[in-house]
């Protein structure tokens, strides 16, 4: 199974405090990575599923023109509602089934993470597949997740693990027993993992988080050395 079969919501309304000056005047997703905006390297990822939407919040004029040419469904947040929050109000925009989700602040090398997820989704087993790397491949201490020998997921709680890249696939139902508006996605991955049907998959390739402006240049090393 390709991404192609899957609709795909990018995340791209967050305020890119931790760009500083960057973001001043732009949107994250428009700063410049390797001669492109960062956005630009999310498409290319999603390329060819059967429908893009994208939310957006801050600066989110030029951004959504930007998305918009590229036939890129655009849900405009008012007040911003967090990763829960923004893929439930996307829903209509999305349709029916489990969804893929992709941040738009990380660069990828290797194999395109969406077709990694795609071909390893279960629907009888899995409410949610989240793509991971080894904490130590991405130099941090401890990870977000464990993952035991048959893929289910549980909180690492400061052990070592692995660390969540943003690429995910996603059944929505739970969302619309969430109360609040506002919500992380953690809500619904931790009520996932209370019934053992959240997976993990590792990542075949690189990866950069491009949240900071240091990242900018990790990430254009990643990439010329692909």
């Amino acid at each position: 199974m390709r991404h192609d079969v899957f609709a795909v919501m990018l995340f791209a309304a967050g305020f890119g405090t931790r760009m500083g000056a960057l973001t001043a005047d732009k949107p994250k997703p428009l700063v410049q990575v390797a001669g492109r905006p960062l956005i630009d390297h999310a498409l290319a990822v999603a390329a060819g599923a059967k429908r893009i939407v994208a939310n957006v919040h801050y600066k989110p004029d030029a951004l959504a023109a930007h998305l918009k040419a590229q036939g890129v469904t655009v849900n405009h947040e008012d007040p911003i509602l967090e990763t829960g929050g923004g893929l439930r109000a996307a829903l209509p925009l999305l349709g029916q089934g489990p969804v893929m989700t992709l941040n738009t602040d990380a660069v990828w090398t290797g194999a395109n993470p969406l077709d990694q997820l795609a071909a390893l989704w279960d629907d009888t087993r899995m409410d949610g597949l989240l793509l991971l790397l080894p904490d130590a491949a991405v130099g941090k201490p401890t990870g977000d997740f464990v993952m035991d020998e048959k893929g289910h997921l549980t909180r690492a709680k400061g052990a070592r693990g692995t660390v969540y890249l943003g690429a995910q696939i996603l059944r929505t139902e739970g969302l619309l027993a969430i109360s609040e508006t506002v919500f992380s996605l953690n809500l619904l991955w931790d009520r996932m993992i209370e019934s053992g049907r959240l997976f993990g998959a590792v990542h075949r390739g690189g990866w950069c988080d491009v949240g900071h402006p240091a990242g900018i240049t990790e990430a254009e090393a990643l990439l010329a050395r692909a």
